[in-house]
């Protein structure tokens, strides 16, 4: 058998065509078999924190041991302060990368570069 990591690259028109609940679904049954996912669009923040709360209920002393998650920001084309108190929406995050705890580990975040270790089993 092959030896390697499987990463699996999901299209913003992909995730647009799901429901929050089958995204969350999808992204912790690929994880959960060892897999690293590369969303094209990020989560919404409420989408982000519903995978954490399940990443939770899943976690086990001899199995899965959670999730590893880094995003690019979104671009801030906002006025600040100003457009967060009257409701301005933030930009949705752009890229994330998604892997099993033990396996995925987020060396540096930049505002334009993500770079992770990832080990095989």
């Amino acid at each position: 058998m092959i030896q390697g990591v499987q990463l699996d690259l999901i299209s913003e028109e992909r995730l647009s065509r799901m429901t929050s609940m089958e995204k969350i679904r999808l992204i912790l049954d690929e994880v959960m078999e060892g897999n690293i996912v590369v969303l094209e669009r990020g989560l919404a923040p409420e989408e982000s924190s519903k995978l954490i709360e399940m990443t939770m209920m899943e976690i086990s002393p001899d199995g899965f041991s959670g999730i590893e998650m880094e995003t690019y920001p979104g671009k801030n084309t906002s006025g600040g302060l100003f457009s967060r108190i009257f409701g301005k929406q933030p930009a949705p995050a752009r890229l994330t990368v998604i892997g099993p705890a033990n396996q995925l580990k987020m060396l540096r975040k930049e505002k334009d570069l993500l770079s992770a270790w990832v080990s095989s089993r």
